[in-house]
């Protein structure tokens, strides 16, 4: 009799296969937001990380035509990203006006409302009875631009990124690295990091897996690196040694990109695409999306609206002098009706004095008319 053949098991270990079939084939969807002052290369830092131009450079000239508005917008742009016959699609969110004004004052509350917003909408069409095309525009990621002014974090800096840290995967980047010298940008890293953790800001934390060591270590080595110094650009230039890079080119060298002694642009793009994109998106739905869903559904009826608050930051300033404006015209007729209140009893007392006189008077002619009858009737007797 021939041997029987070595069994390789039931099947089970082609699970991950079959799992790899199923994504490769759906593709799979990513939203990044990003957030910071205008001229900070937001623009230009997307579009190098993704290596195509997915929005064209900003027109800053018609920055000041803007100020008026005083408003934080929320700009939508998505693309489809394909590599190796595999498929993202991309939504990037950028916050023209957020920080660009003398009072920013609630210039955050865009922001944060569109990213509870997406939630709010996602767990409304999870109570559907159709659930078949479900609209996510969940926000996976958010890089948050620090200027680099070499001294900390600025008040601004501190109220958002609280907010933020609770609601997404906030990674906090410092933009033009390379307009500070390697030794200022290690304090200035080192300063924000100290700042983050007094004030208690939560930013995503790459999970580090025991049973890898080579991935718990890189895992360690990006966690280190926070927040990332980063170079935007999408020129190639060339450097002394002949070498076509991406990078910045000035009177003193080239500013690489990709160089890591230059700036942490290879550990960004490695956590947001390369090892960490998956954990980002699971990280959303298990974490941020769960919480936003569990806190609404304690205080919320099921089908119930979410109240809705009017506050829109645009009007805030006018609201505060409207309301300014109606406490001094109630000032004012409080104060002209105390005069008038004054004047009335003033003449209330007057024509009180005046009906006392009237009062003696009458009393003075009635005790005349008095005396004069008696004297009349004993005339009258004589006779």
């Amino acid at each position: 009799m021939t041997p029987a053949p070595v069994s390789d098991g039931i099947g089970i270990a082609n699970l991950p296969n079959q799992r790899h079939k199923i994504v490769a084939k759906q593709g799979a969807h990513f939203t990044l937001m990003v957030v910071g002052e205008s001229g900070l290369g937001k623009t230009t830092l997307v579009n190098t990380l993704f290596a195509t131009e997915l929005s064209p450079p900003k027109n800053y000239a018609r920055r000041h035509h803007k100020q008026l508005d005083k408003l934080t917008e929320v700009d939508i742009i998505k693309a489809e990203l394909e590599e190796k016959q595999f498929k993202v699609k991309l939504t990037v969110i950028d916050t023209p006006g957020f920080g660009d004004y003398v009072n920013n004052r609630d210039s955050w509350s865009p922001i944060v409302d569109f990213i509870d917003d997406q939630h709010e909408a996602y767990m409304r069409q999870e109570q559907q009875p159709q659930r078949s095309e479900k609209i996510d525009l969940r926000v996976h990621a958010c890089l948050y631009f620090i200027r680099p002014t070499g001294h900390t974090l600025k008040p601004l800096d501190i109220e958002i990124m609280k907010r933020l840290g609770t609601r997404v995967n906030l990674i906090p980047v410092v933009a033009k690295a390379d307009t500070l010298t390697q030794n200022d940008l290690a304090i200035f890293k080192r300063r924000i990091g100290e700042a983050i953790a007094a004030q208690g800001i939560r930013i995503y934390q790459p999970p580090v897996e025991p049973d890898d060591e080579s991935a718990a270590e890189h895992a360690r080595m990006l966690a280190d690196a926070m927040p990332f110094s980063i170079i935007g650009s999408t020129e190639d230039v060339k450097t002394p040694d002949g070498r076509i890079v991406k990078g910045r080119e000035y009177l003193w060298g080239v500013a690489e990109v990709e160089n890591e002694n230059h700036c942490d642009f290879r550990k960004l793009r490695s956590l947001l695409i390369r090892t960490h994109m998956l954990d980002l998106i699971s990280t959303t739905e298990e974490l941020h999306y769960e919480n936003y869903r569990q806190q609404q559904m304690e205080t919320r009826k099921f089908g119930e609206p979410k109240v809705k608050k009017v506050d829109n930051p645009k009007f805030k300033e006018e609201e505060e002098q409207l309301r300014r404006r109606f406490t001094e015209q109630v000032k004012a007729e409080e104060a002209r009706f105390r005069q008038w209140e004054q004047h009335l009893i003033a003449e209330r007392d007057r024509l009180n004095k005046d009906l006392e006189l009237a009062h003696s008077a009458i009393k003075q002619l009635e005790s005349e008319l008095d005396s004069l009858q008696t004297g009349y009737g004993r005339g009258s007797a004589r006779r």
